[in-house]
């Protein structure tokens, strides 16, 4: 693939074509999930990443055995969609409440000499309330409608997974937005000299937690959702 290429191309579907090329996407601070559809040009332009050596870690990347890598996009849906609700709802599920204790108790201890952990317990907090309701209607929603048309096509439910696709997109910007922001003001999950235990263990949880959200919106906003789009409008 020449470089016009490289550069026309989405963020989403690099990662879904190959996964292994998430990490260089991090490091170099790229949102891979909500800012998916963005060409690799403009999000490189954004976070002020000379895009043609990065071009040619992907390309080095890609010339690499896979390995054990998961190619994502080769899954049926429904396994897809079972496999987001294992493995990626139940860790946000396990998460949740330790998370908003944790963000809560160090924005009490610690928010006179730190207030942006005051900024932090409130954004997580709204973070709570919106994946809690996000997950439920997606394991009794959207991907039961999914299901669905698997089995043949079917208007109700495809009418519901158009719809419902088209409400969660702005709930993962939503909440990636505010991940990002927790991200930004902390500087990275950066401790100061004065971090106890809670405050360490804290920004631990959440950096993974952030991790894994990235992953999670990923397999939706740039595999399932699009899959699942495409085949509602198939009739």
């Amino acid at each position: 693939m020449n470089a016009t290429a490289w550069k026309e191309k989405s963020i989403g579907e690099i990662v879904a074509e190959d996964f292994r090329s998430a990490s260089l996407f991090k490091e170099a601070g790229i949102d891979f999930c909500c800012g998916g559809k963005k060409s690799l040009n403009e999000a490189c332009a954004e976070v002020q990443v000379d895009v043609l050596p990065f071009i040619a870690r992907l390309e080095a990347l890609t010339l690499t055995e896979p390995g054990h890598s998961v190619n994502f996009k080769e899954w049926d849906l429904d396994f897809l969609a079972d496999y987001i609700v294992q493995n990626h709802h139940k860790f946000v599920l396990k998460q949740l409440p330790d998370l908003l204790v944790y963000t809560q108790k160090i924005a009490e201890v610690h928010g006179q000499n730190h207030p942006e952990l005051l900024e932090v317990a409130d954004l997580f907090c709204d973070i709570d309330k919106e994946l809690r309701q996000h997950l439920r209607n997606e394991e009794e929603v959207l991907f039961p409608a999914v299901k669905q048309l698997l089995k043949g096509f079917d208007a109700n439910a495809a009418a519901v997974v158009v719809s419902e696709i088209n409400r969660m997109d702005g709930e993962h910007e939503f909440a990636g937005g505010a991940m990002d922001q927790i991200n930004r003001i902390t500087h990275g999950y950066t401790l100061p000299d004065d971090a106890c235990n809670t405050y360490r263990v804290c920004f631990k949880l959440l950096e993974a937690f952030e991790d894994d959200l990235h992953v999670h919106v990923h397999l939706e906003n740039n595999i399932l959702f699009p899959k699942s789009v495409q085949l509602a409008n198939s009739h």
